[in-house]
């Protein structure tokens, strides 16, 4: 009796420990591994695109990549085009509102850990806000209604002065400029949402928006060459270019964060890319949110969610953000049927980089979309 209850034990010993080991494989990588047949077929097509989309003009780097491998990476030009310093795989870019994909994410992890609800009011967090009925569910989906404050300050701020999120919001309090729309009427694409959100999370969190992504994204998930650039980083501001290369001064609203300022590589933001295929940040119910349509007023393929476009028509689901500051064009594409990823950050302006959205052609002939950015 004693030998079988041994043999029971040891047989459940085992079955746990494969258990255990399964989890863990698809934890990491729970995609079927490619042959090399398809690797070289996705690699040729991948480079005929890439060789007929963007001329020798181009600065920046691009990636591709299918179940989490990649099928084609390039990098093209300099880091600094005066010293002829080579742009290489650990170079960070500015990958402009690409950064609100990361704003978004944070929001939500700090809803699925209770620390706030979706339909809560800005006013919850800043009591003086002048704009009733905005929850931050409108600020990630750009249904507030808010003003851009790119536009409202323009000719009134003092452009000697290096503007913060602070700033913005004080100046909303002050000033309270005349809103686009009342709350959750459309969609409008505005910055201020997410200027508001980063200064939510640090409010929600008591820590520095670039410290709580640092801590709680970069870091973990390995995005060596990530990070938030703020004031206190100002001597060591990293420039984009002209097409003359002739560097982009500091000015004064490059210190305001969330929804832009994250710089980062194509290769960091692949492990992004692939935390979210494997949950490792957040819970698929939740994921699945930010990736819900909430524009609907206007029959269309084209909506966006919480921090994310989104292009629709039943065959796949384009899951995208493209991005445009100073210099810089960025474009990160998922094909989530397909298990795809597409990144082209540039450093140089140039907006032949969004006709990378051509790579889609490789996994599936109906992909190549006309994509807003």
């Amino acid at each position: 009796m004693s030998r079988l209850i041994y043999f029971i034990v040891l047989i459940a010993l085992i079955a746990c420990k494969q258990k255990k080991q399964t989890k863990d494989i698809d934890y990491t990588n729970n995609f079927r591994i490619l042959s090399q047949q398809e690797k070289e077929t996705y690699l040729q097509k991948a480079t005929n695109i890439y060789q007929h989309t963007l001329g020798n003009n181009f600065s920046g780097g691009v990636l591709v990549a299918k179940n989490g491998q990649i099928i084609f990476e390039a990098y093209n030009g300099f880091k600094n085009p005066l010293l002829k310093e080579p742009l290489t795989d650990s170079t960070p870019i500015h990958i402009a509102s690409i950064s609100k994909t990361f704003t978004a994410i944070a929001i939500l992890k700090l809803y699925e850990q209770g620390a706030l609800q979706l339909s809560d009011s800005v006013q919850k967090y800043f009591p003086a806000f002048p704009y009733h009925h905005i929850s931050i569910q409108n600020l990630l989906s750009h249904r507030s209604g808010l003003p851009n404050y790119l536009y409202f300050m323009d000719t009134a701020w003092n452009k000697k002065i290096y503007a913060t999120n602070a700033d913005v919001l004080q100046y909303i309090l002050t000033n309270q400029p005349t809103v686009q729309s009342l709350p959750n009427k459309g969609f409008n694409y505005c910055n201020t949402n997410y200027v508001l959100l980063a200064l939510i999370i640090e409010k929600i969190t008591k820590k520095s928006f670039p410290t709580y992504l640092q801590e709680n994204i970069f870091t973990p998930l390995k995005m060596k060459h990530s990070f938030v650039f703020s004031i206190k980083d100002t001597n060591n501001y990293i420039p984009s270019y002209q097409y003359n290369n002739n560097p982009y001064q500091l000015e004064s609203f490059d210190c305001v964060y969330g929804d832009k300022n994250v710089y980062s590589t194509v290769k960091d933001l692949l492990l992004w890319d692939q935390a979210l295929y494997n949950h490792q940040f957040i819970k698929p119910t939740t994921i699945a949110k930010a990736f819900t349509p909430y524009s609907n007023e206007k029959p269309s393929y084209r909506n966006y969610g919480l921090g994310w476009r989104l292009y629709i028509d039943g065959a796949d689901t384009l899951v995208y953000h493209g991005g445009w500051w100073h210099g810089n064009n960025t474009l990160f594409t998922r094909l989530i049927q397909d298990t795809a990823t597409i990144i082209a950050l540039g450093n140089k302006y140039n907006r032949g980089i969004y006709a990378i959205k051509q790579m889609a052609e490789i996994f599936s002939n109906d992909k190549l979309k006309e994509l807003d950015f």
